[in-house]
């Protein structure tokens, strides 16, 4: 008996995506990084600060999807949300509040609440971004 060939979409669904990771959390920011590696993403960061995922949105690098913890060192992630959310790129959040922390403006983003299933939050990331890389 065969087993079907699966396509190298099915084996790394995010090959060739960059996915910008901002998450304050060290291990949980690598673990995260890690999980996108594996279903193929280019990572952009890890980074914890505000400031450096402004950077990474101004870099001239295309974006393909984003993964934002709500609050970083006690700043609301929201601002760089938005400007995803302008440039038409998908996110998730990741928190460890419930879901009314992040109020009306973004209650259709996938959130996923600390300590979170990694892969699952990846899987999920990477069927927002669906079709093809850029």
């Amino acid at each position: 008996m065969s087993v079907p060939p699966t396509s190298s979409r099915q084996r790394a669904p995010l090959k060739g995506r960059r996915i910008l990771v901002v998450e304050d959390e060290y291990f949980l920011a690598d673990d995260i990084g890690n999980a996108l590696r594996t279903l193929g993403a280019e990572i952009a960061g890890p980074v914890g600060h505000i400031e450096d995922a402004v950077e990474m949105l101004h870099d001239g690098g295309v974006l393909d999807a984003a993964v934002l913890d709500v609050n970083i060192r006690a700043a609301p992630i929201f601002p760089i949300a938005r400007e995803l959310r302008a440039r038409h790129v998908p996110f998730v959040f990741t928190t460890g509040y419930d879901r009314i922390s992040i109020g009306a403006e973004f209650q259709d983003v996938p959130l996923w609440e600390k300590p979170i299933d990694i892969t699952a939050m990846a899987d999920n990331l990477a069927s927002l971004v669906g079709g093809q890389p850029g």
